[in-house]
């Protein structure tokens, strides 16, 4: 997608402080077939959405202002929708998710309309509900002709439960640490500061912990489809949020509809494997950005030696390990920052990397404030609400989802390989493996199943040149989905995300959802 904010790079995120420890029991994760749970009780599944005016978004969705009605006069509703807590005890504890929706266009007879088309704009994290509004009027008019647009903030992000772990000062404190140590001491230090927050996670954040896994995500999505009154879900999912879809397809294939996969997740990578897949796919894009950068008029880089040039730029990244540069903010950039900054500009071709070539010119003049915004636009920090939930979401859905747990001499011995990967990237993405070591609920497998036989056709989108996730990933979830289900299309270009980018790859997507013509399989624009 074009937007670095939606997304994070890598597993970077912990705690300064050393909080006390709190232990979070998970649910079994059990047998993954929607024939496995019991029934949702009629209460919820026959329960009535009461939609009304949206308000500003919340702190933790991020904050901002009211969401603006369409241009065609559509306002924006909200509403929340009960599910259970946990799957296993449905007539449990329940929790509120957090919806938005704009209705059909007005225009629409009640035979165009095509029910409701639900995004997730991935993360895991990015609220859906402060999201689809920055995005609807411009990139899904055309859509919004004949469906309901609808997001919603998954469990454990924005107002769905959200998950919570740090103030803003201590989040401050540990983006801005050392995620590269240079000796055992450092080592220690940063693998004391990763546990600390995975108990502040569990401290404050209490039961949801537990239950914000992308199974039970796709069964609320199931549950939101019967309530909105569609037969079949029709979805349209972004980086993380095509993972989402895949399980969905894997749970409920006979309730797939019209679905459309953007940026596509690796559903068969470990997290080992994601962390080389973007090392290798941020390290690509970097030099792509560097060859396009001597080109205009000024530059960081002077384009007469690659190898010269990126000796230049990690010269000027271990000299932020001593030496941090100020800030219009007053904040500090330190290394950390700053290559959340960089990974940040690599997202989008247009904006992020006309932003990049400005914040290394000056931060090689002195200057550390563009790569700071960068950062901070990654990690969703704003500097009148703080920091939305999202990097707490972040963490605790991949904790809950994966079960691999490393040690620091693990990273110790994967650094060759993912350095291999990215000179400039790979020490930070390796050290970032140990997120969820001390995570205190239990990951549920090592990767995703998403064969879906029986599913009618999803579109698979893979760009060459995406950093986030890798065009490998989009080969290898049409695999997995199964003959006849997924159909990949590839985009030969730069940045996370196609659609509403390539003008190409934007028809064949408008004439599946709105007309139900599937694109040959292995269609390519460039």
């Amino acid at each position: 997608m074009r937007h670095p904010h939606l997304s994070r790079a890598t597993f970077a995120l912990a705690s300064l402080a050393v909080l006390a420890a709190t232990t979070v029991t998970a649910c079994d994760p059990g047998a993954d077939d929607a024939a496995a749970r019991p029934a949702v009780p009629s209460a919820l599944s026959e329960q009535k959405l009461h939609w009304t005016a949206c308000p500003a978004p919340s702190k933790a969705q991020g904050g901002g202002d009211r969401p603006e009605k369409l241009p065609d006069g559509t306002a924006w509703q909200c509403s929340t929708m009960k599910v259970p807590l946990d799957y296993a005890r449905p007539d449990g504890t329940t929790i509120d998710l957090a919806l938005i929706r704009a209705k059909a266009s007005r225009e629409t007879t009640p035979q165009e309309r095509l029910g409701s088309l639900v995004f997730n704009f991935g993360g895991p994290g990015g609220s859906g509900v402060s999201t689809l509004p920055l995005l609807a009027a411009d990139d899904y008019a055309k859509l919004h002709e004949r469906y309901d647009l609808v997001s919603f903030d998954p469990r454990g992000v924005g107002d769905s439960a959200g998950v919570k772990c740090l103030d803003t000062k201590a989040m401050d404190a540990w983006l801005a640490a050392d995620i590269t140590p240079d000796d055992t001491a450092e080592e220690q230090a940063y693998a004391r500061g990763v546990g600390a927050y995975a108990q502040s996670c569990a401290r404050n954040s209490g039961p949801v912990l537990a239950h914000v896994g992308t199974q039970d995500a796709a069964r609320d999505l199931d549950l939101m489809r019967h309530v909105l009154g569609d037969e079949k879900l029709n979805y349209f999912g972004v980086s993380y949020g095509t993972q989402l879809g895949g399980v969905y397809a894997h749970l409920f294939p006979e309730k797939v509809g019209r679905t459309v996969f953007d940026a596509v997740v690796d559903p068969t990578s470990d997290v080992l494997a994601n962390g080389l897949g973007q090392a290798k796919g941020f390290q690509g894009a970097l030099e792509n950005f560097t060859e396009d950068c001597v080109k205009q008029e000024e530059c960081f880089f002077d384009g007469k030696d690659p190898a010269a040039d990126e000796k230049k730029l990690t010269a000027l990244i271990e000299s932020l390990d001593t030496k941090p540069l100020p800030t219009e903010s007053g904040r500090l950039l330190t290394q950390s920052l700053a290559l959340n900054g960089i990974a940040a500009a690599l997202y989008d071709q247009e904006m992020g990397w006309m932003m990049l070539r400005d914040g290394l010119t000056m931060a090689a003049e002195g200057d550390g404030s563009v790569l700071l915004f960068l950062a901070d636009n990654l990690n969703e920090r704003d500097d009148e609400d703080g920091y939305s939930q999202s990097n707490a979401a972040f963490a605790a859905v991949n904790c809950a989802d994966y079960a691999d747990r490393f040690t620091v001499a693990d990273v110790r011995g994967h650094l060759p390989e993912i350095r291999q990967a990215s000179s400039v990237f790979g020490e930070w993405m390796a050290w970032g493996l140990l997120q969820c070591t001390d995570w205190p609920v239990v990951g549920h497998a090592r990767a995703v199943d998403v064969t879906a036989a029986g599913a009618d056709p999803i579109l698979v989108i893979g760009n060459t040149g995406d950093p986030a996730t890798p065009y490998e990933g989009a080969e290898k979830m049409a695999d997995h989905l199964g003959k006849g289900v997924g159909v990949r299309l590839t985009v030969e270009g730069e940045g996370h995300g196609t659609y509403a980018v390539n003008g190409c790859l934007t028809a064949l997507v408008d004439t599946y959802l709105l007309d139900g013509a599937v694109p040959k399989y292995g269609t390519t624009c460039s």
